[in-house]
């Protein structure tokens, strides 16, 4: 099924591969205010999500950036992915302020599925804008890291 590396990345065989992009600050998950997005660690998502592929054959290329454009490059290389089923995206706090990240899911054939850990409408207003849902095919807001599986799950469905 393949191994999780130190960078997050799943090193797969040549099974559809869903790509699961994790924004700024998601490196920090597990310590990061616990209280808003729990004591899971990028390594249990990433376990989670490779069990929630699984069910559909398919495999995981878990990444995560601090940096909006490498964000941008994988969206584009994900385009160019022949039949990779989709992304899962929590770009964390570049949802609300990305447009380059919102003109990239727009450009790409592949279907883009926004995550948010926390319950976004809840907090903070300016939270409440996203610049990507408008572009993305579905959106998973405010079930932890369950949100990762069902946002997998939805891409399966469409």
């Amino acid at each position: 099924m393949g191994r999780v590396r130190q960078d997050h990345r799943v090193t797969t065989s040549s099974q559809p591969t869903v790509l699961v992009l994790n924004g700024p600050n998601l490196n920090l998950l597990g310590t990061r205010k616990p209280e808003v997005y729990g004591s899971t660690t990028l390594d249990d998502v990433a376990a989670l999500c490779r069990s929630a592929a699984a069910e559909h054959g398919w495999a995981v290329d878990l990444r995560q950036s601090n940096h909006e454009g490498e964000l941008v490059d994988w969206l584009h290389e994900a385009g160019r992915t022949d039949g990779c089923p989709g992304v899962v995206l929590n770009a964390g706090a570049y949802t609300h302020t990305s447009v380059a990240l919102h003109d990239a899911i727009e450009a790409i054939d592949v279907p883009v599925v926004e995550v948010h850990i926390s319950n976004v409408h809840r907090r903070e207003p300016f939270r409440h804008h996203s610049y990507l849902s408008p572009v993305a095919a579905g959106i998973v807001v405010g079930f932890g890291v369950a949100g990762y599986a069902l946002a997998i799950r939805g891409l399966a469905t469409r």
